[in-house]
């Protein structure tokens, strides 16, 4: 028996898909919203102009009959088919309407003209359109029914055809299901249950401390998030005049484009960690892998919740400002609150929702919060192991700055590393740019190191500071290293156009308002006198032999994830892990956390958004590590905007 076809729709489009199938299916042309035969096998809604205002009822009626169904409608000179939906599958019309309209680049413009459409003004036949192009179209459609009613795989799960009514080209695009579509999403609510954290094996590659290979990645990763019309990050760029490979992907998003880079040796890897770091980026912004449902104050939770003041608060006087954005912590305020897990307690906890995702806040928040301890891993064990280190990094460089402590300078070279040396002349000869590295290793003993990048030539940016940690601290040194490389030539022009402007934060420190303000300030030569502290010379190089000791040579990720954990145990510091994964990275084997450690100093932007008071490590670790005789007071810290640019 033929199966049976429901075609939905009014015009040409839906007219030659209905005689190309006639001939050899059951068809049945009616809307969907009527009451239609039991023994429907498959749907069609074929329209000659676009109708977002029909999609979410065809899908919610869909989802009763649980009928596969495939569209195919016209949207500005462009005929767009697909994707087919499944019943039970996330990945509906609403979820590709979203990537379409976000990785477009009038995506403002295209949401409200879809809202106006959705709220049923009147349809507008495109200019565009032509029976060659919508019987290309009708084509297409035939044979993707065909296929699917053979049992044959589809080329439209999770894809769409893009047809230019102009030139007749057709181009297939995968998107990725959003995991909070109000459609199809069916995430679950947070739960304390779901925040328990059990480490597990997690064998490292290539001796690194990394568990999942780039080959393996490789072909996941381009493929799945990199597309010009519906991915997740839709375009790249090679940036040829950096001592290294170095590639921009941007990441599109509502309030604009968000640009993530990949530094490495290679321009193929460089591209894998731009995206990389955009998934990171793009599960850190808001929950995407559970639903928020703890909405209260602190004073009811506090049995079972992080206390908000252990983090680090702003000054009492910027509170007061009247046009300061986040507003003096109150116990008594509801909030909304996720679930981690207390590596300390060995317990979940609850973390204010603003704490655990650096932008859901939007200013009305308590704190600035920004990306800090967010890290993406092929395991579990390797984001939070990685997410730690990126606390240690920027807690080490804010210390050392606030502290102004003077680091031991190290000897490149004693390191005995042939790749790391090649690197060092690079930066020189190609670069124009002397490096100097300083051990930032605090009282936990994790290796980490603070850099300087010191431009050689008369103009440009004078001075490029940076940070990095790891166990093994030739790593470190490294990873520091493609992080400087990639700031370089890439604000001269504008620190000679701008100098003035970056002359008036040299006296005002509070004119320095985000992030690029504090590179560019200290990109001045008038600057540096800042940074004698650390600049000046303190005495004969260090080699690495004598200010490190041999990294472990675990050969399990967990090892070292536990051996650090230990030493933020022995000192009472707890490390907080929220599980930050949304579906879009676990279907591919990727993690996500948010790595909180109350006491270690948080990375701010914007010199009104410091964050230390309350913790009390930057005024006692200089004593324990020989720097000071006393612990220091608040008063005594550096008053200026750090240089992390």
């Amino acid at each position: 028996m033929a199966a049976q076809i429901l075609v939905d729709g009014k015009g040409l489009l839906a007219d030659i898909v209905y005689h190309q199938l006639a001939e050899t299916h059951s068809l049945n042309r009616q809307s969907i919203l009527e009451e239609v035969s039991e023994e429907l096998e498959f749907v069609l809604v074929l329209h000659d102009a676009w109708n977002p205002s029909y999609y979410p009822k065809v899908e919610k009626r869909m989802q009763a009959l649980g009928v596969p169904w495939l569209r195919g409608g016209v949207s500005f000179g462009e005929g767009i088919i697909g994707p087919l939906v499944r019943p039970d599958t996330t990945g509906c019309t609403c979820c590709a309407d979203i990537r379409r309209i976000i990785a477009g680049p009038d995506r403002e413009e295209m949401w409200r003209f879809q809202k106006s459409r959705a709220e049923g003004k009147s349809n507008v036949q495109d200019a565009w359109i032509s029976h060659s192009g919508l019987f290309q179209m009708a084509t297409l459609i035939t044979n993707e029914v065909r296929r699917v009613l053979q049992g044959e795989s589809s080329n439209l799960e999770e894809k769409m055809y893009i047809t230019s009514l102009r030139t007749l080209s057709t181009s297939s695009h995968f998107f990725l299901p959003d995991p909070t579509c109000p459609i199809c999403s069916s995430l679950p609510n947070d739960t304390a249950e779901l925040a328990q954290i059990n480490l597990q094996s997690s064998p490292k590659i290539n001796g690194g401390y990394r568990s999942r290979s780039t080959e393996e990645l490789k072909t996941v990763l381009a493929k799945g998030f990199l597309d010009s019309r519906t991915g997740l990050m839709n375009g790249k760029m090679q940036d040829l005049r950096l001592p290294f490979a170095d590639v921009l992907v941007n990441m599109p998003l509502f309030g604009g484009n968000e640009g993530v880079a990949g530094r490495t040796n290679s321009y193929e890897i460089s591209e894998l960690t731009a995206i990389l770091e955009g998934l990171e980026r793009y599960c850190g912004i808001k929950p995407r892998g559970k639903r928020t449902v703890v909405h209260e104050s602190y004073n009811q939770l506090q049995e079972i919740a992080l206390n908000p003041t252990s983090i680090g608060v702003h000054e009492k006087d910027q509170y007061e400002k009247p046009d300061f954005p986040f507003k003096k912590f109150h116990p008594e305020t509801p909030m909304n609150w996720v679930w981690g897990y207390s590596f300390l307690q060995e317990r979940p906890i609850l973390v204010p929702e603003l704490l655990a995702y650096y932008s859901v806040s939007c200013g009305e928040g308590f704190v600035y919060e920004t990306s800090n301890g967010c890290a993406l891993g092929g395991s579990l064990e390797e984001a939070i192991f990685h997410g730690i280190m990126e606390v240690v990094e920027r807690d080490s460089f804010l210390l050392t700055w606030y502290a102004r402590l003077p680091l031991p300078r190290l000897d490149l070279r004693s390191a005995n590393d042939k790749e790391l040396q090649l690197m060092v002349d690079r930066i020189r000869d190609v670069a124009d740019h002397d490096l100097y590295f300083y051990n930032s290793t605090m009282e936990h003993g994790i290796p980490s190191v603070w850099a300087v990048a010191k431009n050689r030539r008369s103009k440009g940016v004078n001075l490029i500071c940076a940070a990095g940690a790891n166990p093994d601290p030739i790593r470190a040194v490294k990873s520091t290293i493609f992080e400087l490389a990639g700031m370089m030539f890439r604000d001269d022009e504008k620190i000679e156009s701008n100098r003035l402007t970056y002359e008036r934060m040299l006296q005002d420190p509070f004119a320095v308002r985000n992030m690029e303000d504090h590179g560019m300030l200290y990109g001045l030569r008038e600057a540096e006198e800042r940074l004698n502290f650390i600049l000046k010379d303190h005495g004969p190089l260090r080699t690495f032999a004598e200010e490190f000791k041999e990294p472990p040579s675990h050969n399990d990720l967990k090892d070292d994830l536990e051996e650090v954990l230990q030493r933020f145990r022995d000192l009472n510091l707890d490390v907080i892990v929220v599980d930050q994964s949304a579906p879009i990275t676990k279907r591919n084997g990727l993690f996500c956390v948010k790595v909180i450690i109350p006491g270690m100093l948080p990375m701010t932007f914007g010199h009104h958004l410091t964050r230390v008071k309350g913790l009390e490590r930057v005024l006692t670790v200089p004593t324990q590590l020989g720097y000071a005789k006393e612990p220091l007071t608040y008063e005594e810290l550096n008053p200026y905007p750090h240089p992390f640019p």
